[in-house]
């Protein structure tokens, strides 16, 4: 893909250019290095750079991207929508890379918050990587382990640029405040120096000790409380409070997610074009994130039922674990 602007109608095509992510050399030099009898996984890790080479795509957009459909698909969003387009229209006439500051978004669960992030890495063009903190078992997975120790491995940084196509994925870390891992080892300490520009740019695996250049990492962080996240890294990011949509924009979430699902699917042609206002409200109720499987279940219900319209008897039923209807939690 050159690095001049690729357009067609009704679209921006990302352009890319080739950024190199660490040095040949370096990687070569470490290689021979090795003993010839030990660290298989690290000489895995050698080779496989090697075979990847150093360049990987470094995408931005080749104009200020359409965003109306994000904006009407968030909502909630706008805030942090209109700080993304800022910083895309800094560099969209210029050849500077694409610098989006990290984003924090704090908020209750199921507002969206991965989901935008996941919309995010779509619009840029570039791939994401994903952490969640609350299921962290080994305080190392970002910035990885020795070689040393026993199992060892590269952290989710390194493999996310080395293993992917992109100098700058989108990567997610996901409920930041309820980092844990192990006691001796703090696992967001390798953040502090990712998030700042220039220290990224050298980012050191405890791995692979080859420098990788992280620097053109785009950083979504989600939280449910930024009193649990350490000061420096807040002061580090752009921080946004990101509340559930009102009732009028749920159930215009419900109704685009209707039409989103009826016609990605073959068996979408047997249902209404349009919801009932009915049950629009009734989805209204619910937290973005558990729209789509209770549309899911109310599609089926009225699959059974051999009716083309979803009726609220179809959906899940209130109170119920799974599919919860009528609280946000």
């Amino acid at each position: 893909m050159s690095s001049n602007a690729l357009t067609c109608v009704g679209m921006r095509i990302p352009v890319a250019r080739m950024r190199s992510i660490y040095r040949l050399e370096e990687v070569s030099q470490r290689l021979e290095k090795l003993p010839a009898r030990d660290h298989e996984s690290l000489r895995a890790t050698y080779e496989r750079m090697l075979e990847k080479g150093e360049a990987r795509f470094q995408v931005k957009p080749s104009g200020l991207p359409a965003m109306e459909s994000l904006y009407d698909e968030l909502p909630n969003f706008h805030e942090v929508l209109d700080d993304v387009r800022r910083q895309i229209a800094l560099c969209e006439a210029s050849s500077d890379a694409l610098e989006i500051t990290p984003l924090l978004l704090l908020g209750p669960p199921g507002v969206g918050k991965t989901h935008f992030a996941r919309q995010l890495a779509e619009l840029l063009g570039t791939g994401m990587g994903f952490v969640s903190m609350s299921s962290l078992t080994a305080g190392w997975v970002l910035s990885g382990a020795s070689s040393q120790w026993k199992g060892a491995r590269a952290g989710k940084v390194f493999e996310a640029l080395v293993e992917g196509d992109y100098a700058n994925p989108v990567m997610v870390i996901d409920e930041i405040d309820k980092a844990g891992g192990e006691a001796a080892y703090d696992p967001l300490g390798s953040l502090y120096s990712l998030l700042e520009h220039d220290t990224a740019s050298k980012f050191i695996d405890e791995f692979a000790e080859v420098p990788v250049d992280a620097s053109q990492v785009i950083w979504v962080a989600t939280a449910n409380d930024a009193h649990a996240i350490p000061e420096p890294i807040l002061n580090r990011v752009n921080v946004y409070e990101v509340s559930a949509p009102d009732f009028e924009a749920a159930r215009a979430i419900a109704r685009r997610l209707y039409e989103k699902l009826r016609s990605s699917h073959d068996w979408g042609r047997s249902f209404d074009t349009d919801p009932t206002d009915a049950v629009l409200d009734r989805m209204a109720e619910l937290a973005p994130r558990e729209m789509r499987r209770a549309w899911m279940t109310a599609f089926g219900n009225a699959r059974l039922a051999k009716r083309a319209t979803v009726l609220t008897e179809d959906l899940p039923a209130a109170g119920s674990k799974r599919g919860k209807i009528g609280f946000m939690q």
